[in-house]
């Protein structure tokens, strides 16, 4: 007996292949909306002007053509009839004229020699086989049709008992030649309408790309300038709720850097009434480990209000990049490391100048704590700003390298901020990149130690 797994495979392959198809399908479709809108309105036309045009071909042409080969049929065979039963003058003329004038065809008789040989089919032979149909139903002799060789003209050849019949007869009188002109209309409305379409989606697709231009800004820590809710009501409502967010973030950042200022100058206050009365205690050793604690406390507030604060609505600019980084390269080396830098690119990006600084000062302190050569190089694309800053210390595992991003998070246990830090470095840098649009990567440096990866959108 067949098992469950034998009678539900080839299920199992018939799904599989599907939607192997589907996804192919779906590779080539395209992915812009603007594109996937005209596909959306240019494939019903294709498809309804390809179902008339057919059942136009097969009904119409083969319809038309039929009726107009059958009359053309029935003047030949009465012309033959007329040969054959009625008197006539020794050259014809008279039969030549009637068909002539009455019937609108150019008639000669040939010497009973035999037909030509058949000729090459055309690649349309609906006149052709309808033709010959007709021809060998009413008359049935022996005949040679030619419908290719003189564009407006169809020869026939009929042998008859003592003569060879030829016929020139205008190609309009056996086949429907005018029904281009329904193609020709058909196309040049279906042009009309597509070249409408494409200017009513263009004017519905441009508000959804300035919103998203406005959020890329937006989120890249720019102003966002002239921009206005447009185009269709959705698309004024995705609008208004942008501008609500962003009004929304920008006063929450304006209530955060305030409240941090008040925090801030009052915190500075209290230390600095401690170190006056530190100061105004004499020499000791006790006193001299107390101003030290206030010191350290001193710098970890700074710290921690560095973190807090973030940008604190500092306004994008344009930025020297190769000139910052020399700044970077020359506090390195006077804190006695070997350090070098290297650019290449466009030397200059929007962004906040302090708050790029501070992130890749950040880093380039990170790597002088921990080795004592350290190598800066930039690289300016058409989206991107990569800054690599690399060290030859001990480095990260590989496994704690997402972990040294939180904040207060520290490699060394140890609260001695010589040794351990207040663990907010990274952390200050990676919210000063982000802010920006960008972020930070850490991998194994050349030089045996860290490398920190910067990538800024441009």
């Amino acid at each position: 007996m067949a098992s469950i797994a034998d009678i539900t495979r080839p299920a199992r392959a018939g799904r599989n292949i599907w939607r192997w198809f589907w996804r192919g399908v779906a590779s080539l479709m395209p992915k812009g909306l603007f594109a996937r809108s005209l596909l959306i309105i240019i494939l019903p036309i294709v498809i309804l002007q390809a179902v008339v045009a057919f059942v136009f071909m097969e009904r119409h042409w083969q319809q038309v053509t039929a009726r107009l080969s059958e009359a053309v049929t029935q003047e030949i065979k009465a012309i033959i009839t007329v040969y054959e039963n009625f008197p006539r003058d020794a050259d014809n003329q008279t039969l030549v004229r009637l068909a002539a004038d009455d019937f609108g065809l150019s008639i000669s008789f040939l010497p009973p020699d035999p037909l030509p040989p058949a000729g090459p089919k055309p690649f349309f032979s609906l006149l052709d086989r309808t033709l010959s149909e007709e021809i060998t139903r009413q008359i049935g002799r022996p005949f040679w049709i030619d419908t290719v060789g003189k564009s407006n003209l169809v020869e026939i050849r009929i042998k008859l008992d003592d003569a060879v019949l030829r016929v020139f007869a205008r190609r309009s009188q056996a086949y429907a030649s005018n029904s281009h002109i329904f193609i020709v209309w058909m196309v040049g409305a279906s042009l009309v309408l597509l070249a409408v379409a494409v200017a009513f989606l263009r004017n519905q697709i441009r508000p959804i790309l300035r919103l998203a231009e406005a959020a890329e800004t937006f989120g890249k820590g720019r102003d966002v300038e002239d921009f206005r809710p447009r185009g269709a009501r959705e698309v004024r409502q995705a609008a208004l709720a942008f501008l609500e967010m962003k009004r929304r973030i920008e006063r929450q950042i304006e209530q955060r850097t305030t409240m941090l200022a008040g925090v801030s100058h009052d915190l500075r206050t209290i230390l600095t009434r401690f170190k006056l009365e530190l100061a105004l205690l004499g020499d000791s050793p006790e006193i001299e480990m107390m101003t030290a604690d206030v010191d350290e406390m001193q710098h970890m507030l700074e710290e921690y209000m560095a973190f807090a604060r973030g940008d604190s609505g500092e306004q994008s600019e344009p930025v020297d990049v190769p000139a910052l980084l020399e700044t970077l390269k020359s506090d390195a080396e006077r804190s006695g490391h070997k350090a070098t830098v290297s650019y290449s690119g466009e030397p200059t990006v929007t962004a906040k100048p302090q708050t790029m600084k501070r992130g890749l000062a950040n880093l380039v302190d990170n790597a002088c704590r921990y080795g004592d050569e350290v190598r800066i190089s930039g690289v300016r694309g058409d989206m991107w700003l990569t800054v690599i800053i690399e060290d030859n210390g001990p480095g990260v595992p590989a496994e704690l390298r997402e972990a040294v991003f939180k904040p207060f998070y520290r490699l060394d246990d140890s609260r001695n901020q010589e040794s351990g830090g207040t663990g907010l470095g990274l952390a200050i840098a990676r919210d000063a990149v982000r802010s920006h649009g960008g972020d930070i990567t850490l991998s194994d440096s050349p030089l045996g130690g860290l490398r920190a990866t910067v990538r800024l959108p441009v």
